[in-house]
Order: C-alpha cells, then sequence, then structure tokens
C-alpha cells in the first residue's frame, strides 16, 4: 500500500441552477487573454445536450481516454506511441475551433461613432480570431433550455442510447444543468499522451498542471483528455487547463467557482487513495465494475494503518486530520451519494457528482399525493422525467444499481428529515430502507442542506488562518495579461516576471514596508525580499 493525498471535489446538481456565475468568475481569473477567448475552464452544460466542445462524449469520434487491449493492458484509445509520433504533425482526432465555438465580440464603436442617419446603426458581430465580419452559429451554453427537446435527439451521444425512454411531449421533457471542470484525474490520460513531459500531477495534492515552459502545443493532450478540458492558446502555441485554482488552495481558499456559486452546491476536501491499485481499479474487464473499482482505490483515513502508512509516506498531520474531516469522503465513501462522471473512460475522475432528484417531489405533489411519503418518493425514482437510465450512462457506465441507491437515499433524507419540521417522531424504518441510520441520515441532512463555509471547504493549510489576508495582498495574477507565462512562445521567462509593489509606495520613511507578489517575482532580485538595516 502507497498511500498518497488528492484534493477532490463533489458537486450536488439537485443545486445547481445554471446560472453559470461559476464560469464567469473562472473566466475572468484565468482565461481573460488573448487566445483563450474560446476556453471554459469551468464550463455548465445543459443535459441533455451535446456538451462543450460539441459532442465531446463520443469517444468512438475523438479517441479519448483509456481502452484494454487484446491482452488486457491499458492503452491510450489515440492510439500507440509509434501512432501518435506518425500524427503529431497532423492529429487527426481534435476538436475544431467550430466545435468549441468561433469567438466573436460586437462592433459597439459603430454604435458609438455612427453618423446621423435614418436607420438605427447595428453592431455587427466580429470574429476575434480574424476580426472580420462573423455570422453567430454556435456558443458555449447553446444547449440552454433545449434539454430533451427534439432537436438534441441524436446529437447527445448518451442520449441516443436510452431515446426510448425519452418522452418528446413538451409537458415531459427534462433538463438539468452540469457543471464541469478537469477531473484532475489519478490517471491521466493526457499526462500520459504528452510528448513533452510537460501535464504532470503534483505529488502532494493530485493538482494536474501544464508546464508552459515545458509545452510545445503538439495538442496530442487536447485528444487524449475524454473530457476535452485542454485547450490549445492559438496565440501562444500552449496548451492551458484548469489548476484547480491551485495558488488560493495552497493558502486554504476554495476555488474561484467554488467560492463564488450561487447554490453552494460544491465541496472540497480530502482523500487518501492507495496509488498501488490505481492500475488494476482502471483495468478491470467490465466498464461497469470501474464505479466499485475506483471505490476500493480510496482509503479509510479513520484506520489507525492507514494513518501510519500515511505518516510513513512523509503526509502531514495536517492533511490526515483534513482527510479525516472531508466532506467529500462522506459523500462519496460513507454515504455513497457522489457518482463519477464516466468512469468508463478509466481515467480515474476525482470530480464527482450528486445525481439530480429535485422534480420527483413537485410531480407527485400535483398528482395529489404526498409528495414526501417515503413510499411514493421511493416508487417515482424509476418513473423521473430525467430517466434513471440516462444518469446511469452519465455516472456509472450504464449501472443503474448506484444512481437508484443514490437517489433513494436522497429520497429518504427529504421524508426522515420532514419530521423535525412538523414536530413529529422519527420514522427509523426509512434510513433502515437504504441501509442508513437515523444518525446518518441526519448528518447527511446537514451536510448537504444547511453546511457552513468551513464545513463544504475543509482544505489544509499552514497558513489557512491567514489566507483571505494574504489573498488581498496581491495585486493580480501573472495570468491577468499578455504579460503573463506563456502569453509569447519566444521571449525569456525573466521578461515576463517583475517584482511587484503591491502596497504602491512603501519607502521606509514611516509607510508600510514594501511587499513582494512571488507569483511574479523574477527569481534574481532581493529587492523588498530581505531588509536593507
Amino acid at each position: 500500500m502507497r498511500v498518497m493525498a488528492q484534493l477532490a471535489m463533489v458537486m450536488n446538481l439537485d443545486k445547481c441552477i445554471g446560472c453559470h456565475t461559476c464560469s464567469v468568475t473562472c473566466k475572468q481569473a484565468w482565461t481573460n487573454r488573448g487566445g483563450m477567448e474560446y476556453a471554459w475552464f469551468n464550463n455548465v452544460e445543459t443535459r441533455p445536450g451535446q456538451g462543450y466542445p460539441r459532442g465531446y462524449q463520443d469517444q468512438e469520434k475523438w479517441k479519448g481516454g483509456w481502452t484494454l487491449n487484446k491482452r488486457g493492458k491499458l492503452t491510450l484509445r489515440s492510439g500507440s506511441k509509434l501512432r501518435r509520433l506518425l500524427n503529431i504533425f497532423a492529429n487527426p482526432d481534435l476538436p475544431t475551433v467550430s466545435d468549441y465555438y468561433d469567438p466573436w465580440t460586437y462592433d459597439y464603436e459603430n454604435l458609438l461613432s455612427a453618423p446621423a442617419m435614418d436607420t438605427t446603426p447595428v453592431a455587427r458581430p466580429k470574429s476575434l480570431i480574424t476580426g472580420q465580419d462573423t455570422k453567430v452559429t454556435w456558443g458555449a451554453n447553446w444547449d440552454d433550455d433545449l434539454g430533451g427537446g427534439p432537436e438534441q435527439v441524436g446529437r447527445d451521444p448518451l442520449l441516443t442510447k436510452v431515446s426510448d425512454r425519452v418522452k418528446l411531449e413538451f409537458e415531459q421533457t427534462f433538463m438539468f444543468y452540469l457543471p464541469r471542470i478537469c477531473e484532475h484525474c489519478l490517471n491521466p490520460a493526457c499526462a500520459a499522451a504528452c510528448p513533452s513531459g510537460a501535464i504532470y500531477k503534483r505529488s502532494e495534492d493530485g493538482i494536474v498542471l501544464v508546464d508552459q515552459d515545458r509545452c510545445r502545443g503538439w495538442r496530442q493532450c487536447v485528444t487524449a483528455c475524454p473530457y476535452k478540458k485542454i485547450y490549445f492558446n492559438h496565440k501562444t502555441g500552449k496548451a492551458e487547463k484548469c489548476t484547480f485554482c491551485y495558488p488560493r488552495v495552497e493558502v486554504g481558499i476554495p476555488t474561484v467557482c467554488s467560492e463564488t456559486c450561487v447554490g453552494r452546491l460544491r465541496y472540497i476536501g480530502v482523500l487518501l487513495y492507495d496509488a498501488d491499485a490505481v492500475a488494476a481499479a482502471a483495468s478491470v474487464q467490465d466498464e461497469k465494475d470501474l464505479y466499485p473499482a475506483q471505490l476500493g482505490v480510496f482509503l479509510n483515513p479513520h484506520d489507525p494503518r492507514v494513518v501510519a502508512e500515511a505518516e510513513r509516506a512523509g503526509i502531514s498531520s495536517e492533511w490526515i486530520e483534513a482527510a479525516q474531516n472531508s466532506p467529500v469522503y462522506r459523500l462519496i465513501v460513507d454515504y455513497q451519494l457522489a457518482l463519477p462522471l464516466h468512469p468508463e473512460y478509466r481515467t480515474m475522475p476525482m470530480v464527482w457528482y450528486i445525481p439530480p432528484l429535485s422534480p420527483v417531489v413537485d410531480i407527485l405533489a400535483n398528482t395529489g399525493h404526498d409528495g414526501e411519503n417515503k413510499n411514493n418518493l421511493f416508487g417515482a425514482i424509476d418513473a423521473l422525467r430525467v430517466p434513471i437510465e440516462y444518469l446511469a450512462e452519465l455516472f456509472t457506465a450504464g449501472e443503474v444499481g448506484p444512481v437508484r441507491l443514490s437517489l433513494q437515499r436522497l429520497a429518504a433524507m427529504r421524508s426522515y428529515m420532514r419530521a423535525a419540521n412538523l414536530g413529529e417522531e422519527f420514522d427509523e424504518t426509512i434510513p433502515e430502507s437504504v441501509r442508513l441510520s437515523g444518525e446518518e441520515i441526519e448528518s447527511m441532512y446537514r451536510l448537504l442542506a444547511i453546511a457552513k463555509y468551513a464545513d463544504r471547504y475543509v482544505i489544509p493549510s499552514g497558513a489557512g488562518s491567514d489566507a483571505h489576508r494574504l489573498d488581498a495582498l496581491a495585486t493580480g495574477c501573472s495570468l491577468d495579461n499578455d504579460g503573463g507565462p506563456g502569453m509569447t512562445a519566444f521571449d525569456a521567462m525573466a521578461d515576463k516576471f517583475h517584482l511587484t509593489d503591491t502596497n504602491g509606495n512603501g519607502n521606509g520613511n514611516g509607510a508600510r514596508p514594501r511587499t513582494v507578489n512571488l507569483l511574479n517575482w523574477d527569481g534574481k532580485s532581493t529587492d523588498g525580499l530581505v531588509p536593507t538595516k
């Protein structure tokens, strides 16, 4: 057993309202630069729908993730090393910009400066790539509010598998929202496919990053990522991706998408796992066994043997304590509510989802039944407007059992906790019917419904108590503008980073001392780093 620690995220889809606040704040923080107009490290997709980029889940077309060869060994779906080497200058399995969308703006200047005329001036759409007039035909949120409509049947790769269960009548259409970030997988296909070795997984927290110095723009990683969460910056010739906001989590602050989430649907915590068991778990023969196989990789942080092995592996007591208090571990392992996104890709994703249950209560109430009675709730799960088979294709490689159990436990929580609102006695047969205790149901309710900030984000950091003050000192990230790392392919790195006086006027004459933004430090100057007296 080789114990390692990983930061992971769980999202409760019952709470997502599709407001895209997470997408906007992420984009402002990380991708508001030239060449990244079409890149969304965090995007919110409408389900059913084609996703972003269009049809990214169709791995027969895009060749993402892993598959098993004839000998049962893991191999990249994009092919052997020889095949990828032959295609290194002309990769045929890449989404085009149009599969994302052709980024555009509008000719607002024409509105502001047009002379007096008989007709109203028009702000025509302009391509952000060519600068020429363009026609808007597709966007990152094009599927919004079209969920379940006839236009989506045959376009959503998952919907085609369960089309016989999908009702197309207007009153029976369904939709829900699915926020997506990089999965920061235990078995990342992008890292295995990179010819330059520029993509790596941090041993201390499991975050997958792209080394901008080593990246040569081969784009094999874009093909290999089955979630299509690596983007090619056409301006710099570099690959970029979600960083799990590592400068924030390193000081105990949650990711930008989590911090700004209106629905408070995201949870961040630490999972301990057996690194020696990852390859075997990703190589199980039957795709439907991949979810339980990944569950078996996670280690119980309360087990004294696991704690001893973690300490022997150099994992600090703070990380072990964070793993013991992790909301992610409780949602994934203890309650088995959260499920992985497309485990059949065999990348062992570490961003998991609680499937949506919301519509069932209103549907039952509208029929005159008690919408929170356990017998009614359990019976309605298989008749949900969101077909359970569709959720299974999304989260458990088609196996409906784990999805049904998750939804039943969510329904049991609603029915059981109603007694607290009505002042009635708790019905202990409800938790027993889903193999939980009453205490576990109450704990699950506190975590899902009324959890406070510190309960939703358990992020180990020596600077955690001081994190917000430290974050306020920074004047900005070096990726905020064209002077950031990798923004040109040939300039020396030392020319891009500069010592930053975050106080503006520190002069040693009674003013506040000069501070240094280490994100911008050139590695040479000592001005402001050491006392002058």
